[in-house]
């Protein structure tokens, strides 16, 4: 092989046709969602149906991964996304135009929908096209691109507002990203013919039936099935190291949560808490590439295990400390621990999705694994609101930190049986 053909090069040459989609994507997803409450209250929300109305996006994405793993196996990546870009554009323009919160909630939901379409296709390619040898690092910065859309966004609003002085310039800037996203996907080079999935290394295997046994050698992979039949022949990985990664995807959609009511809580102004809490952003994105190359080197568990006892160690912390005489300074300190720890966790669930899913059709199986970790990120602010009603924010953020030690000591025990481990 030419060393121009080799898998990474190929990879580095197509890298705007592989991760492009998904900035675009994020970026207007990013700017969009700040505003959804904002929008839903002028009409006619009150606060809590304003918020009813903000996570119709969250329910949107977990319903849709399923459908986008059938598409994905049937009709492939690229016209997955074109399809469920369009279908995008038209909910971007009802939710501009909507004349009523129902209409306003749907174009939401129909979103998230396409989202997981836009998520799962990419994901999908990197199992099949990229060798295990780099996997993590190209998944951490697949990872990267969603953080970088999701981090810039906010400012792009703020930016759009500050010109137009309207809500709806920010929908329509969305409108004008899928557009974008549409055209490179349908005209541009197509990375899935044009990347071959490599041959599978004698240590990438993975479990045709899975028994629950340790992963020891090559086995074949199993034939095209149906999305419910796969989840059935690998309901016990889904069951054991599913149930640990969501509990991660779970501690992360908490960090969201927990830190602004933190900040209110303490009776901080808006903008310390804004301060705080992008500082606490900032982090996180900084380090989502050091978490791939800490997976590609020594293994999956070397950045699960740090990052959810940081993660779970840090709410524990922090749940103990709102009355001190120094309440707010624990809290700036904590949010950074939670940063760094949501920061080392960067693209180890599409890592973990990826080695343990089917390598000649991986995107059924794919479709279940991220429908169960977008379940633990859909309950955990639910989790959340519902103890502190019950009782205190603090008691609220110390079962998190218990979640995250147990999922911790999941990934410990699971992480070896289910994960073949790098080659050096």
């Amino acid at each position: 092989m030419h060393v121009s053909d080799r898998p990474r090069d190929v990879l580095v040459r197509f890298a705007p046709m592989i991760y492009g989609p998904t900035v675009l994507f994020a970026l207007g997803e990013g700017a969009v969602i700040p505003l959804i409450p904002v929008i839903a209250a002028q009409l006619g929300a009150d606060l809590a149906t304003a918020a009813l109305v903000a996570s119709a996006l969250v329910v949107g994405q977990l319903c849709g991964n399923i459908p986008a793993g059938w598409a994905v196996a049937r009709i492939g990546e690229r016209f997955t996304m074109a399809i469920a870009g369009g279908l995008c554009l038209a909910a971007v323009v009802g939710l501009a135009l909507a004349p009523s919160l129902g209409v306003f909630a749907l174009a939401v939901f129909v979103i998230g929908f396409c989202a997981a379409a836009f998520g799962l296709a990419r994901h999908s390619f990197m199992t099949t096209r990229v060798p295990p040898a780099f996997r993590a690092r190209s998944l951490s910065l697949l990872g990267g691109t969603f953080r970088l859309g999701m981090f810039i966004g906010p400012f792009v609003a703020a930016a759009l507002l500050a010109l137009f002085g309207d809500e709806h310039a920010t929908i329509w800037f969305f409108g004008a990203c899928l557009v974008a996203t549409i055209l490179l996907v349908l005209l541009g080079p197509d990375p899935e013919h044009a990347v071959a999935a490599p041959a599978l290394a004698h240590g990438d295997s993975t479990p045709a039936e899975d028994t629950g046994e340790p992963v020891t050698g090559s086995i074949p992979t199993a034939e095209r099935t149906g999305v419910f039949r796969t989840m059935w022949v690998y309901r016990r990985v889904l069951s054991r190291l599913g149930l640990a990664a969501a509990s991660l995807s779970a501690v992360r959609s908490a960090r969201q949560v927990v830190l602004p009511l933190w900040g209110v809580s303490l009776g901080l102004d808006a903008q310390t808490i804004a301060l705080v809490v992008g500082i606490s952003g900032a982090i996180d994105f900084a380090l989502f590439y050091a978490s791939g190359q800490v997976m590609d080197r020594f293994g999956r568990l070397w950045a699960a295990l740090p990052a959810m006892l940081l993660m779970g160690l840090g709410f524990l912390a922090l749940s103990f400390t709102h009355d001190l005489q120094q309440s707010a300074m624990w809290f700036a300190m904590f949010a950074a621990v939670l940063g760094v720890g949501n920061g080392l966790s960067s693209g180890i669930l599409l890592t973990l999705g990826a080695d343990i899913a089917p390598k000649d059709d991986p995107a059924p199986f794919l479709g279940s694994w991220r429908t169960l970790t977008d379940a633990g990120g859909a309950v955990s602010p639910l989790l959340v609101s519902a103890i502190a009603a019950a009782s205190t924010l603090a008691l609220a953020t110390g079962v998190v930190g218990v979640i995250g030690l147990v999922g911790a000591a999941a990934f410990v025990r699971w992480v070896p049986r289910f994960v073949p481990r790098p080659k050096p």
